[in-house]
């Protein structure tokens, strides 16, 4: 793609590098900056300069906050004893606009995979463990991806955490297999945190 300017190049190649950007529509977003007030422009440019400044992750459950402690978890009405365990914020984003988990999150950072190259210690497991380990929790809400990595990780967190005296429990089926959490509806997602079964249940349907 050859453009007019170098700046312009170097501001397509950054957007290009966003996930599902390609240099056509990178060169449509940059594009419509130019177009933009340039007291906007520098209001969006000095916010995106912040993220990386002020955004944090919870020292207990990994999830984005500006604080050391997310709201979350900081919470003394949230029930500290129910852990609900996910892959990334998208996923506590999507659980918490149902509405209908009161609980606690886990935010592992990813999952198994290792066609891509991630084991258990690229996650956020250990960190998990010894929340258990401390004491204080009932059960564990395993809401990962019902694909086969997301089924890998399950597995690999119930073999980790079945000498502990908690509950393992994962998402009833409600959640088509192979769908992402953030692309279910909120009522089925609600539905399947509020009908969630017990993990050795689903691993004796396999």
């Amino acid at each position: 793609m050859n453009l007019p300017s170098q700046l312009l190049e170097k501001a397509v190649a950054e957007f290009a590098k966003l996930p599902g950007v390609g240099k056509k529509t990178a060169l449509r977003y940059v594009l419509y900056l130019l177009r933009q007030d340039p007291q906007q422009l520098k209001q969006w440019s000095a916010v995106v300069a912040r993220l990386s400044e002020e955004i944090k992750y919870c020292e207990v459950c990994f999830a984005i906050t500006e604080a050391k402690k997310c709201e979350i978890c900081s919470n003394p009405v949230r029930d500290h004893s129910i852990i609900c365990v996910v892959e990334d914020i998208r996923d506590e984003i999507a659980i918490e606009n149902t509405g209908q988990f009161h609980g606690t999150y886990h935010v592992l950072g990813g999952i198994i995979s290792p066609v891509n190259g991630i084991g258990p210690m690229d996650l956020h497991i250990e960190p998990l463990i010894k929340r258990v380990e401390a004491g204080g929790v009932k059960e564990l809400i395993m809401a990962l991806p019902s694909t086969m990595e997301g089924d890998t990780t399950n597995f690999y967190l119930y073999k980790k955490l079945s000498p502990f005296n908690v509950k393992l429990s994962t998402l009833s089926r409600g959640v088509p297999v192979g769908d992402e959490l953030e692309y279910t509806d909120e009522v089925t997602l609600g539905q399947s945190i509020l009908l969630r079964v017990p993990y050795e249940s689903s691993l004796s349907k396999k």
